[in-house]
């Protein structure tokens, strides 16, 4: 069955910077101790909210580190490990795991783009090298790569992978993916990373969640959590919708694409909320200004987040 460790709310931790690019610890332990103080069930860290690939290794394994010491085992941490190639991401697993990671997270293999059969050649070699559970994580807008939920489903069932985050919005291949993982006894932990449809993924049988959005509301996620659990499902789509008038701070903005709109929206938020000192992007992103702050606080005010 799937490690319960690695079910329910796990947000990919926003990661908080000075304006000359530093790490600002100071808003990074705030907003993951709200998150904590939430009750979320684990953190998801450098992933695709934390800006991974913009990371130097010395900054990831700041960021791991510091993440380590503020969670003090409290929930689980899972750590991305996302690179280019498969001896890349192997050796920031075992950095990872020398930082007290207690699971791992890694994409397909992108720039070098590949065919299935390479991709899951690599999730092989890099579960055979690293002794630590090894999610999946399907984003194919970044990588360019989707992966087959056959593939994933088999590689489950092998003990080679704990777990899926799905960010494909292929909710076909989701669900089919549950199923199979159903038929096969549960191996893995399924989870959904798309905040705008939790409730459906919930009632499709996913085992929880990865919402960026829960950087700015995780109670509001928690809430829908233990709604799903209880089968009170007109309480979790309520919340769902009360969500998506949160998620609002992605599309109100103009002139910002990518990254810039939404991780971008999600420090600004948690700028104009107190928790961040700074809404400052890792170059070449720009952070949100002006006008767009402005839009941004009015999508925060309409929803009680001020």
């Amino acid at each position: 069955m799937a490690d319960k460790r690695f079910t329910g709310v796990i947000p990919p931790v926003v990661v908080a910077d000075t304006p000359d690019g530093k790490l600002d610890i100071a808003s990074y332990e705030r907003s993951l101790e709200r998150m904590i103080d939430a009750g979320v069930d684990g953190l998801f860290v450098l992933g695709s909210s934390g800006e991974v690939v913009f990371s130097t290794d010395e900054r990831r394994d700041q960021i791991i580190a510091e993440s380590k010491r503020i969670i003090d085992g409290r929930v689980p941490m899972l750590v991305g490990i996302i690179d280019t190639q498969t001896e890349r991401v192997i050796e920031q697993g075992k950095r990872a795991l020398e930082l007290g990671a207690d699971a791992l997270v890694a994409t397909a293999p992108f720039y070098a783009l590949c065919g299935p059969e390479q991709v899951e050649a690599h999730f092989r070699a890099v579960h055979e090298a690293l002794d630590a559970p090894l999610f999946a994580y399907d984003i194919p807008v970044c990588v360019h790569s989707k992966l087959g939920w056959k593939m994933l489903a088999r590689l489950g069932a092998e003990g080679v992978l704990a777990g899926v985050k799905d960010s494909s919005g292929d909710d076909v291949s989701f669900r089919y993916l549950i199923q199979e993982n159903a038929k096969l006894g549960h191996p893995m932990s399924i989870l959904t990373g798309h905040e705008i449809v939790v409730d459906a993924a919930y009632l499709m049988g996913a085992d929880g969640s990865v919402p960026g959005l829960a950087n700015i509301d995780p109670y509001g996620y928690v809430r829908m959590w233990g709604y799903a659990q209880a089968g009170e499902w007109k309480k979790a789509i309520e919340e769902q919708e009360r969500l998506n008038e949160l998620s609002h701070i992605f599309d109100v903005t103009s002139g910002v694409t990518g990254y810039g709109a939404g991780v971008g929206a999600f420090k600004t938020a948690l700028m104009l909320m107190g928790i961040f000192d700074s809404n400052a992007m890792l170059p070449p992103v720009a952070a949100q200004e002006g006008e767009n702050v402005e839009a941004i606080r009015g999508v925060l005010d309409a929803c009680g987040m001020l």
